[in-house]
């Protein structure tokens, strides 16, 4: 009896691990189809619209003078341009701000340097408050690591001539792709949420993210939508699923590149996958029981479902993890089981996330990242698994662990993370059973 409860109960954490592979072959169905329907501006202003360029600060005093100067740059007339410095910092930014905004004035420049002392709601907080005193009927979120290129609005703005269009998303470029290994790999693997997944939800109809950065809004769309709330962390997430609800169409645009830096250590990467992964666990929670009872047709209903929900295969992990080596039996080996159950699990819990990637880094956006694919898997496994944290917030931080049979990896004795300390020890064998050598990416 304890030998079928835990088969049923190995079997079933892996096939709620292939259902995400298998979502996963479908994005990559959806981007082959859609790929060639590039979106194309309704029409064009005959008078440029006013736009307010907000530039969320907090603690960034190496980048912020940078961003400053690449947005006074902005091939945009100077009277239909506002700029925003929301600036929540408490150590010498405040200082740098103060300066860079008081020489654009001086230039001729629309400058609004907004200081909150209580910093409620963060960012979102942040956006809230200068959306208050706006003027531009648009407006254009840029962080602090962003080096927006000159014709950035120029090339989006035209294409809120369709007034059911709420958002803008440009693709991320990568400053310091070349930096480290590291740099590079994280770099593909955010190409492939951008180049794959957002363009596949995009030109298919379906529901994608505004991405927190490097994109523009329509005012009226934020304030329709609720505005911005800051009871999760991916705030971005939150507003872009709640507009859309309310029947707003959101456009990405792949060929129009905004670059910025990436993490460029272990401790700020894994940071930055644990803020995104609870975030989105918290939006699923809050959004998911109102996208089901809205009116929606049922394909959108279940790409929503299948996007917010990606994250819980890190849960499903964990379970596999405790399911590895169970104390007594599991299914018995044999050709009609392998056929049945491990190969199929193979094809879509691990093939997939090959795939997937070998698609986008065979994209024109992606070709001199293709010799970096062999690098994901122990990159990731270099992200070491906090169980506490994991437990507490129901997010891992993007990591990834291989499984191997017995004919291949008899035992493992331990392996070391990208910083030099011991992550783990197992001194038995697996079981014979071939799982996944990937589960998932950020």
């Amino acid at each position: 009896m304890v030998s079928f409860i835990w088969t049923i109960c190995y079997l079933s954490v892996l096939v709620g691990l292939s259902a995400y592979g298998v979502h996963r072959y479908f994005i990559i169905y959806l981007f082959l189809k859609h790929r060639k329907r590039a979106p194309v501006p309704a029409g064009r202003f005959e008078k440029l619209p006013v736009v307010t360029v907000q530039l969320p600060i907090f603690n960034e005093v190496y980048v912020v003078e940078r961003l400053l100067r690449a947005v006074s740059k902005l091939d945009y007339p100077r009277d239909r341009l506002q700029i925003q410095v929301l600036d929540d910092s408490t150590d010498d930014t405040r200082e740098i701000t103060a300066d860079c905004a008081a020489e654009l004035r001086e230039r001729g420049f629309d400058v609004e340097l907004i200081h909150r002392v209580d910093r409620t709601g963060f960012k979102a907080g942040a956006l809230e408050r200068g959306l208050a005193t706006a003027r531009g009927e648009f407006v254009c979120i840029l962080d602090a690591d962003f080096v927006p290129p000159p014709h950035l609005l120029r090339k989006t703005v035209d294409f809120f001539t369709d007034p059911k269009v709420g958002m803008i998303q440009t693709r991320w470029g990568h400053l310091n792709r070349g930096y480290s290994l590291l740099t590079r790999v994280q770099a593909m693997f955010l190409d492939g949420h951008l180049v794959l997944e957002q363009t596949a939800r995009s030109r298919s109809g379906r529901f994608f993210n505004f991405n927190g950065t490097a994109g523009l809004w329509r005012k009226s769309c934020i304030e329709e939508a609720g505005g911005w709330q800051h009871d999760t962390l991916t705030e971005d997430l939150d507003l872009s699923y709640r507009a859309q609800l309310a029947g707003w169409k959101f456009i990405f645009l792949p060929d129009v590149v905004t670059p910025a830096e990436l993490p460029v250590d272990m401790n700020g990467f894994k940071s930055q996958q644990h803020r995104w992964t609870k975030g989105s666990i918290q939006t699923c929670k809050k959004l998911l029981p109102e996208i089901w009872r809205s009116k929606l047709p049922m394909p959108i209903k279940l790409e929503a479902t299948g996007h917010l929900v990606s994250n819980f295969a890190y849960l499903l992990l964990a379970c596999l993890v405790v399911l590895l080596h169970p104390s007594t039996g599991g299914p018995q080996s044999g050709w009609v089981r392998t056929l049945l159950i491990d190969v199929p699990i193979f094809l879509t819990a691990s093939v997939s996330v090959a795939v997937f990637y070998a698609i986008c880094l065979s994209s024109r956006y992606c070709l001199r990242l293709r010799c970096f694919l062999p690098f994901t898997l122990p990159t990731l496994s270099g992200t070491r698994l906090s169980t506490g944290s994991f437990f507490r917030s129901h997010s891992c931080l993007c990591f990834n662990l291989g499984f191997f049979t017995s004919h291949f990896a008899p035992s493992y004795n331990g392996y070391r993370n990208s910083i030099g300390t011991t992550a783990g020890r197992l001194t038995h064998s697996p079981p014979r059973h071939l799982c996944l050598a990937f589960v998932g990416s950020c």
